[in-house]
């Protein structure tokens, strides 16, 4: 089985938020099913406004470029993801195709709103997306600042299937890409 590299994007910028806290279990849990993890904290990473010619930082592109799965963890804010996680997607979508991705809402609702919209975007990048998430309500769903056991099963749960299904559909696209099968749609990523 190949090494999956689980990229984890927080897109909050609110110090100790609950989605990047949620996310962070699910680090974890990918790490203990044999994944390299990282985690790109958007508040410090220094990204500007997307714009066709704005760069990012050299660390966020190494990161992207890493990784083989990304969680995606956001707060809801008015029934959508974050500014600073839309802001980070606008500037990185060839780099999704073929990729797994999985999701994290802190939400006062259930976030399905928001986790529909990261999933649209990461569709319309040729990413793949799991197809449940996980929805987390704060202080109701954090106990000492751990989740809650009902929650702490679905985060795990979450992580081991996108190390799973992330090492799966990395095989397969890795296939499509080497070899000379034009009836596949990543034969439009070869060089």
């Amino acid at each position: 089985m190949p090494a999956v590299n689980v990229l984890g994007v927080a897109g909050s910028t609110r110090a100790n938020s609950y989605s990047t806290k949620a996310l962070k279990v699910a680090l974890e849990a990918a790490q203990k099913h044999g994944a390299q993890v990282r985690l790109l904290e958007l508040a410090s990473g220094g990204m500007p406004f997307y714009s066709p010619s704005a760069s990012v930082p050299d660390r966020v592109s190494h990161d992207v470029s890493w990784a083989s799965t990304f969680i995606l963890a956001s707060p809801d804010y008015h029934g959508s993801m974050s500014g600073t996680l839309k802001n980070f997607l606008d500037f990185f979508y060839e780099e999704f195709a073929g990729k797994a991705f999985g999701y994290v809402v802190a939400s006062h609702e259930k976030g399905l709103t928001v986790m529909e919209q990261m999933r649209t975007a990461v569709r319309q990048c040729y990413g793949w997306s799991l197809p449940y998430g996980v929805s987390i309500n704060g202080e109701q769903d954090f106990s000492s600042g751990a989740p809650v056991a009902k929650v702490d099963q679905r985060i795990k749960m979450m992580a081991r299937d996108l190390v799973i299904y992330g090492c799966l559909i990395q095989g397969q696209f890795a296939r499509d890409l080497a070899g000379t099968d034009s009836d596949t749609f990543a034969a439009r990523y070869r060089t």
